[in-house]
């Protein structure tokens, strides 16, 4: 299926890998520092996802070009806590609202 020459190559990198990869230690501290590593978001970081799957909702359900979708989409994805208050703060919500009526007025 494969050349001799590319079968020896795929070995040769393989072998690379498995020599480069770390030793394992005696003790395990993988899950000791989550918080410290930045895995450790809580509440406030189930919030935020929250909030960053309702804007993606809200954007794929709007009549908004494909582009600006795409656009408003990388942006939360990329941008999770400062994206939503950006969606919220700067885009036409009520333009592009899929209802005829547009958003109820708070009394």
């Amino acid at each position: 299926m494969f050349s001799p020459a590319l079968t020896i190559l795929l070995n040769l990198c393989l072998a690379a890998l498995t020599l480069a990869a770390p030793l394992a230690n005696d003790k395990l501290t993988t899950m000791g520092n989550a918080e410290q590593m930045g895995a450790g978001g809580g509440v406030l970081g189930f919030a935020v996802l929250i909030l960053d799957i309702l804007v993606w909702i809200e954007v794929i359900k709007s009549t908004r070009p494909p582009s600006h979708k795409l656009l408003w989409c990388v942006l939360v994805f990329l941008l999770p806590v400062v994206g939503p208050i950006l969606y919220y703060v700067f885009s036409d919500r009520a333009k592009h609202n899929p209802e005829a009526g547009g958003y109820e007025q708070i009394a």
